[in-house]
């Protein structure tokens, strides 16, 4: 059976009053809260809080909308992330936590709380068995798997290592903890090509474990000490950092969908998703640059499927740009492999049906 994926379009051009507007048409029209939030429920609204300098994150304008429709249903909501592998502000939960409200994104600004897990303390982290192909124990967050239900909100855009982030990658790599990171990223240990490094050591400044040094003025990376958290791909002006995707990185993928499985296991019927496709751009919101958009802004989805909702994303960039987008973007990864195996896991189905708003 089909899924339903709801979509209304935005003018690049439009106030933020016309925008905000149109968001509250969308969830007003999809009713994807309140066929998924049960009266008084806590509410894990799982989003990103945007690397410092980096500005494609998902506004606190669209959240406070989205919040103050939750209220309605009398949910009770609170924005969480958890922190991640390499180096930045989201490290750890005292530095996130204060850089999300630089962001926007506090008790005092929005009227919810901001939970994102202190992993040095015992209990923050709960091993949840899947026993999947490549995760056995996915290891996530407490907050998130203490909530009642979950609307993930994504901000809809490129990813160095799985060609695009979406509903899927919002969830499984997002909620994971930084050990359940680390394991997502394990079969993907990068490769310097010599011929493109010019040794400006920026890899060698992000490298969260000190795994990169400059040998003859080129980038050299200890295989023995390299964690795999790609970050020096994202970062290295070149393009002179890749892995090799035939063997073994493009796990990663199917990982990352084992872990959004993991992470919804007990949310059947529980769990709603907005992708915001605006300011879509070549890499991820972890980097602290402000990366400029690929393609033209497509708008607002919404969906209780994760699964559809980023297919329908996908084949409304390819259309409006012209080209099969992310495989020119990351010509080296396979962006259907992540949906492929969503579909297969039963996360969701890659058939739909666009309402359009």
């Amino acid at each position: 059976m089909k899924s339903r994926v709801y979509f209304i379009s935005l003018d690049t051009d439009a106030s933020v009053e016309k925008k905000e507007q149109s968001l509250r048409m969308l969830l007003k029209e999809s009713r994807i809260l309140e066929q998924s939030i049960i009266k008084d429920s806590s509410v894990a609204v799982k989003m990103h809080f945007g690397e410092e300098g980096n500005t494609g994150f998902v506004s606190p304008g669209y959240i406070k909308i989205v919040l103050q429709e939750l209220k309605k249903i009398t949910a009770k909501p609170f924005l969480t992330d958890s922190n991640t592998l390499y180096k930045g502000r989201r490290l750890d939960s005292k530095s996130h936590l204060a850089l999300a409200e630089e962001h926007g994104f506090s008790d005092k600004t929005l009227g919810v709380p901001v939970k994102i897990e202190d992993e040095t303390k015992p209990g923050s982290v709960v091993e949840v068995d899947l026993g999947g192909q490549f995760v056995k124990r996915a290891k996530i967050v407490k907050s998130f798997l203490e909530a009642d239900a979950v609307i993930g909100i994504a901000h809809f855009k490129g990813h160095m290592m799985t060609g695009f982030g979406g509903a899927l990658k919002n969830i499984g790599m997002g909620v994971a903890s930084r050990k359940g990171k680390l394991e997502q990223h394990s079969s993907a240990s990068p490769t310097v090509y010599a011929d493109r490094c010019v040794g400006c050591g920026e890899c060698i400044k992000f490298c969260p474990v000190d795994a990169i040094s400059l040998v003859k003025n080129k980038a050299e990376i200890a295989d023995g000490i390299c964690i795999g958290c790609a970050t020096c791909i994202g970062v290295c002006p070149n393009g002179a950092i890749d892995v090799t995707w035939e063997q073994g990185a493009s796990k990663i993928s199917q990982k990352m969908v084992e872990y959004t499985k993991a992470a919804l296991l007990k949310k059947t019927g529980k769990c709603a998703f907005i992708n915001f496709a605006i300011k879509i751009t070549k890499e991820c919101d972890c980097l602290a640059k402000d990366d400029p958009r690929v393609c033209p802004d497509l708008g607002i989805f919404t969906s209780l499927d994760p699964v559809a909702i980023d297919k329908a994303c996908v084949d409304m960039a390819n259309k409006i740009s012209g080209k099969d987008l992310f495989k020119e973007l990351h010509p080296k990864r396979d962006w259907q492999l992540q949906l492929n195996y969503a579909e297969k896991i039963k996360l969701g189905t890659l058939d739909y049906e666009l309402v359009k708003v």
